[in-house]
């Protein structure tokens, strides 16, 4: 029974896409859409889509021989899964009319009704609503894959497909719609999130260190990179899409977009040599690990405030980051919890530093959408409403995790058997090698 399930669950959507084909076209009076616009959020949406690839070569190299074809699926199979979920009501969801700040109605954009015709997203009036939906699809598809870090070389891959639709439904969807919809419960805190340090990096790092607690350590503790080639491979993805991760939240191709591709690559190189040169300090050889891992960090820290600070703070956010994460490796090290890749320490201390600093640095000059400056420049709003979304969002998203943990856990076991386990994932759960 339980394997007709999956597929059941498909063919159902199929069979609603038969009855709800979304003919309509929404026609404007005065459309503003802008072709240079429309072109840079299509290449950008390809970038940010190239960036999950990208994470299952970084997290790919990192893992064992005989987990790595295992870890890199748990990345790709996202851009289906997820992709199905977003089209059906998972847009919906995120961005749909408000229910109470922290959702949106599943009906709003049900398999994607409104998207023929010139229709616009009232925040970025300048492309069309069909491309702002396939934009933000992408994050939605990245966000899961960052967790499968914390639990890699021990979970069962049919329980992870259960986890991550939980996971996109109930705790990625409410955290975009209070976010990034004008009506959402921390936007209207005055909360800025420019591409997803609270709603992509925040609750990736909270559901892995939730995810890491609930499935225990791994039998064999041992940590050997398969391949470390595929680590830097990852991460030249990862920096390259970035771009559009970052910059194509600029909603044009316009001079936010300019100022928000400089900090990120300003972060991101300053946050790989500070990592590179903090471990030197620690006695360490620099590595090419170390380089990779610190310029993801610091692309990571950079996400909420890439398009609300200047290029020179940038540089202190990527350095800032870097060392933090590196001492929450340290840190999560010594407590034994076996969040496999770092993601918590990462992803998750990544982000929160990143949200932080953004109310720090934030300045009505660079993004006019800033109307408390921050805490640098005399003001202390923006840092008292930041503290205050830091604070909920990681409850939330930790919570939330843990309980949709425990109802997987129920529903299909999360844990492989040892023997599985000490085979390997990619012959125990897939019939596939290296």
């Amino acid at each position: 029974m339980k394997k007709i399930i999956p597929f059941g669950a498909l063919t159902i959507a199929a069979v609603l896409a038969l009855l709800a084909p979304s003919t309509e076209v929404t026609t404007v009076a005065e459309s503003s859409i802008d072709t240079g616009d429309t072109a840079w959020l299509l290449m950008s949406a390809a970038l940010v889509l190239l960036m999950t690839p990208g994470l299952a070569f970084f997290y790919g190299g990192m893992v064992r021989k005989k987990n790595v074809i295992s870890t890199m699926l748990q990345s790709f199979v996202c851009m289906g899964l997820i992709t199905v979920i977003w089209v059906v009501f998972g847009f919906s969801l995120a961005f749909g009319e408000d229910i109470g700040g922290i959702i949106g109605n599943p009906s709003t954009f049900y398999m994607m009704k409104g998207m023929l015709g010139n229709d616009v997203w009232p925040a970025l009036p300048t492309i069309p609503i069909a491309l702002f939906a396939m934009f933000q699809l992408k994050f939605a598809v990245i966000t899961p894959a960052l967790i499968t870090g914390a639990f890699a070389e021990r979970i069962k891959f049919n329980s992870y497909l259960i986890f991550i639709t939980l996971f996109v439904i109930v705790i990625y969807a409410p955290l975009a719609h209070a976010t990034w919809h004008p009506d959402g419960i921390l936007a209207k805190m005055g909360v800025l999130d420019f591409a997803g340090g609270t709603v992509v990096h925040m609750s990736a790092g909270w559901a892995a260190l939730a995810s890491a607690l609930y499935l225990g350590k791994r039998k064999e503790q041992e940590h050997t990179p398969s391949r470390i080639s595929y680590v830097i491979l990852g991460t030249g993805l990862l920096w390259f899409g970035w771009f559009g991760f970052n910059a194509g939240s600029a909603g044009g191709a316009n001079a936010l977009a300019a100022s928000a591709f400089a900090t990120t690559t300003t972060a991101s190189a300053a946050a790989a040599m500070a990592w590179i040169f903090f471990d030197i300090l620690k006695g360490k050889k620099p590595s090419a690990m170390g380089a990779c891992i610190g310029a993801v960090v610091g692309l990571v820290a950079i996400t909420p405030a890439a398009g609300f600070v200047t290029i020179p703070h940038s540089l202190i956010i990527g350095v800032v980051a870097a060392v933090i994460s590196n001492l929450l490796v340290i840190w999560r090290t010594k407590k034994g919890i076996d969040d496999t890749l770092d993601v918590f320490p990462c992803h998750g201390v990544g982000g929160m530093v990143g949200m932080l600093l953004t109310s720090v640095f934030a300045h009505s000059s660079v993004n006019s959408v800033v109307t408390t400056n921050g805490l640098f420049f005399g003001e202390t709003g923006l840092f008292t409403a930041h503290l205050i979304a830091l604070v909920g969002a990681s409850a939330f998203a930790f919570f939330g995790a843990l309980l949709l943990l425990k109802i997987t856990d129920l529903l299909a076991p999360l844990r492989v058997s040892e023997e599985a386990e000490v085979m390997g994932l990619d012959i125990s759960q897939h019939d596939e090698e290296l």
